[in-house]
């Protein structure tokens, strides 16, 4: 018998706060391909195809220095391509040996990881190990 709150949940939410839903709304549907699920006036709701992203605006936003979503591919090149065609570029860190394509290969997994921003400068990532 299954004990605790994960013996009555159904699936997990992702949340993220911006400062702009329409600018949120354009980049995360138009550039990269999100699904409006639902939007009210506390939230555009987009389907992240397992769970659900809900983005809330906010009036006094910072966004957080570190990534607060990212998304597993099967061929970080190709999608790194895909992002730079859409005008999206990758985070640079000064402390990491990124590649052009602002890929950086973890030494300890062989992990690939590129970062890049939404309009608001909230981290999101890219991984995998194709590419």
């Amino acid at each position: 018998m299954s004990v605790g709150l994960l013996s009555i949940i159904d699936k997990p939410v992702a949340f993220l706060s911006v400062s702009n839903r329409i600018k949120a709304k354009d980049f995360y549907t138009g550039k990269l391909g999100l699904k409006v699920l639902y939007e009210d006036e506390f939230a555009l709701v987009l389907s992240l195809g397992v769970t659900s992203l809900r983005i809330s605006e906010v009036k006094a936003f910072q966004p957080q220095p570190f990534t607060v979503l990212g998304w597993e591919v099967s061929d970080i090149l190709s999608s790194a391509r895909k992002l730079k065609s859409l005008g999206i570029d990758a985070k640079q860190y000064d402390m990491l040996d990124q590649d052009e394509w602002g890929i950086w290969c973890s030494l300890s997994t062989s992990i690939k990881i590129l970062w890049f921003e939404d309009p608001d400068g909230n981290v999101l990532s890219l991984s995998g190990t194709a590419g």
